[in-house]
């Protein structure tokens, strides 16, 4: 038996679909011999350093209704001792990660613009609360600025307490206050604990 098998990208991606990419069937579909896609295989090691997996291009030979393909492996691997360059391999469109196909209008890369979030609700499971729009600080920054409102002034005060990162990576823990995302700078909810709804209201407010 192989060291390595591929991993299935459809379930990755329904596991975190804001912030893994996946190409869409259509996409996919479009993939024909002569072309690249990349793949992920997933291997055991007993070289504590080495990853579990490695993302490697395929080079495609043969394209079956966009749901069956048979290709040569396109890299050298690092790690991977039973694979090597041009290896045969038999993959389906569950295992694709990537193409040479534009996709940009995808949803992990609709969301890929940094916010300020509270690590009350990246890290410890409090929903989202409150959250307001200002000014982005540079072209990442979509200038989302987001709490649980349960946060205290000195809590706030501390750094630390703080992460910059992907909306994206927000939306995986809580995606309820998705649909406020296109709303423009100055714009304010606050959470009503009651209905779980969110209220607009003013960033003094």
């Amino acid at each position: 038996m192989p060291s390595w098998h591929l991993a299935n990208a459809d379930e990755i991606a329904s596991q975190h679909k804001y912030t893994f990419y996946k190409p869409s069937r259509e996409v996919i579909g479009r993939v024909a011999p002569g072309e690249v896609v990349k793949l992920i295989f997933q291997f055991e090691s007993d070289d504590p350093e080495a990853p579990s997996a490695e993302r490697m291009w395929v080079l495609v030979d043969e394209a079956h209704d966009g749901t069956h393909f048979k290709g040569r492996l396109n890299n050298e691997p690092r790690h991977i001792q039973d694979l090597k360059l041009d290896d045969l391999i038999e993959f389906e469109s569950c295992h694709i990660i990537n193409t040479e196909h534009d996709d940009n209008d995808n949803i992990v890369e609709r969301y890929i613009k940094r916010c300020f979030v509270t690590k009350r609700v990246l890290n410890e499971g409090y929903k989202v609360g409150y959250l307001y729009r200002e000014e982005p600080d540079e072209e990442k920054d979509s200038g989302w600025r987001i709490t649980s409102n349960t946060e205290t002034d000195e809590y706030m005060d501390d750094s630390d307490n703080v992460a910059y990162v992907s909306l994206g990576a927000v939306l995986s823990k809580d995606d309820s206050f998705v649909a406020l995302l296109e709303l423009p700078v100055g714009s304010a909810f606050i959470r009503d604990n009651s209905t779980g709804e969110f209220i607009a209201t003013s960033l003094e407010g």
